[in-house]
């Protein structure tokens, strides 16, 4: 399997999914700007969501892909189509239990993400009702991690990249034609977060279908909770839960004490994290989605030198585009955060407040992708221990920086605790890996950061300057010319950083790599 042209396809679905991100989330900004109508939303997505990440993206796919892979690799096809199908059964009466829960105890939920909301009746019962109607998109979202993580084991990486377009465009659709007809706009957005949580699930089945993997769900689960398999997966999951999550608890947290500042702040802090996501998803999610099967191969075939030239690889590749997008989100915070929401209800002080976020956002981002990176590294050998003592130091961290961030940055501060509570991650990550000998680093490091250092400083200035040339708050009402600068500045930014690249002799053909 040649992983560059694996990543680049990867790349290009996720691209596809960010931009009709963005698109959802602009229409998002002029129909509702940001409001407690809008606070009411995120945090009732971000209850799902939430959960989504822990226990679907997070905890389930990094227990559940090594163990598949040395099942696949050592057992056979029929050994692993038993395992498929006994985690199936089990995940579904898990996940029932789950959503029945949380559909009936979402009062009690809503405050506890955000106990500011409270104060305002209307806007906590929206919340609520909100809540309830997205929950059902855990249960669609699990089984979607499922497929995703047999597809990938099985190599076939374009399905599961594709899938979140399918809740973009699901918000689309709700936001410009089903919005205007409800008597309250915004749970129409509640209804896209159902409907587009059950297309990316029926999207999988054909592709499970084709290699064989549609799961047989049975009605009684004692007799797969019997299955060795399914016991390790549940082993692993626990721990896995919270390691793979400490910056989504962090969030968690962040959203409390956001809904306790000023009304919008929320989602403020919502929108500011969409466009860190950005990169994240591009780089991080991506290559980790790689790395893990391959790194799972790698153990299972008991060869650690191939093991540490795949991690080596992913942080070089990490470091040369991850670097110049948090130095991006740095410099360009205002002109991204105006061109792309300053319209409409979305006022020229919720674009300061969400570019102050981002800026924070920008300086952890390195730290955010590198963790994505890193993890697989102990997760593919089936050790979770390691990263959950990290992640439990980190979460401290975390928030003791907030008791000393908020009181003076206030909004800014929470997603400066975060950043730099995943820097601390990734660090942390790195030595454990290198103290066990799992990853050595080959020759030419060095030389590799210094010619990135100065790529890096000249992209930033290009950046500052030709930036500071525009009025982009003033160009409010020239939707197109704005948005013509905004292609023009980071066009001189790409330009400069890949010609000082390409001047020091960075040549792409150097990051292709090929995986058994």
């Amino acid at each position: 399997m040649n992983l560059h042209k694996t990543l680049a396809t990867i790349f290009g679905m996720t691209m596809l999914s960010r931009i009709t991100g963005m698109i959802r989330d602009v229409l998002i900004t002029r129909a509702f700007g940001a409001s407690g109508y809008t606070d009411a939303f995120f945090v009732a997505f971000r209850i799902p969501n939430l959960l989504r990440r822990l226990f679907a993206e997070g905890a389930f796919a990094q227990a559940f892909v090594p163990i598949l892979a040395e099942y696949r690799n050592k057992r056979g096809e029929e050994a692993s189509k038993q395992l498929v199908d006994h985690v199936a059964t089990i995940l579904s009466w898990a996940l029932l239990a789950t959503c029945v829960i949380g559909i009936v105890g979402a009062p009690v939920i809503v405050y506890l993400m955000a106990t500011g909301l409270a104060a305002n009746a209307q806007v906590f019962d929206t919340t609520v009702l909100m809540t309830r109607i997205m929950f059902p998109y855990i249960g669609f979202m699990s089984l979607v991690a499922l497929a995703g993580g047999i597809l990938n084991t099985w190599s076939e990486f374009r399905i599961p990249a594709f899938t979140p377009v399918l809740l973009n465009l699901s918000f689309i659709v709700a936001s410009l034609a089903v919005a205007p007809f409800l008597a309250e706009p915004i749970y129409a957005l509640a209804f896209a977060v159902f409907f587009g949580g059950l297309l990316q699930l029926a999207i999988q089945i054909p592709a499970l279908i084709r290699i064989g993997m549609l799961p047989r769900f049975q009605l009684n689960p004692r007799f797969a909770l019997a299955d060795p398999g399914v016991r390790r997966v549940l082993r692993q999951m626990a721990p896995a839960t919270f390691a793979v999550s400490v910056a989504q608890v962090s969030l968690v947290i962040n959203t409390n004490i956001a809904s306790h500042l000023e009304l919008g702040s929320v989602s403020w802090l919502s929108f500011a994290d969409r466009l860190m996501e950005f990169p994240t998803a591009l780089l991080g999610v991506a290559l980790g989605t790689v790395l893990l099967p391959s790194l799972s191969k790698a153990h299972a075939a008991g060869d650690p030198v191939e093991y540490s030239a795949l991690l080596d690889w992913g942080l070089r590749l990490t470091f040369l585009l991850a670097l110049p997008a948090a130095v991006g989100l740095a410099t360009l915070s205002e002109p991204l955060t105006a061109t792309l929401f300053h319209y409409g209800k979305f006022d020229a002080r919720a674009v300061m407040m969400t570019s102050h976020a981002l800026v924070a956002y920008g300086v952890g981002l390195i730290g955010l992708i590198v963790v994505k990176i890193l993890a697989p590294g102990f997760y593919a050998k089936q050790n979770i221990r390691t990263p959950v003592k990290i992640a439990v130091g980190v979460l401290i961290a975390t928030q003791l920086m907030n008791l000393i961030f908020v009181p003076k940055l206030a909004l800014a501060g929470l997603a400066l605790s975060i950043g730099l509570g995943a820097c601390l991650n990734a660090i942390f990550l790195y030595l454990g890996l290198r103290k066990r000998g799992i990853y050595i680093a080959r020759s030419g490091w060095g030389l590799f950061l210094v010619k990135l250092s100065g790529a890096l400083f000249l992209m930033g200035g290009a950046a500052l300057w030709t930036a500071g040339q525009f009025d982009w708050i003033a160009m409010q009402a020239h939707a197109a010319m704005r948005i013509g600068a905004l292609c023009l500045v980071l066009g001189v930014c790409a330009i400069t950083y890949f010609s000082a690249l390409a001047a020091m002799g960075f040549r792409p053909s150097d990051f292709k790599r090929s995986a058994a």
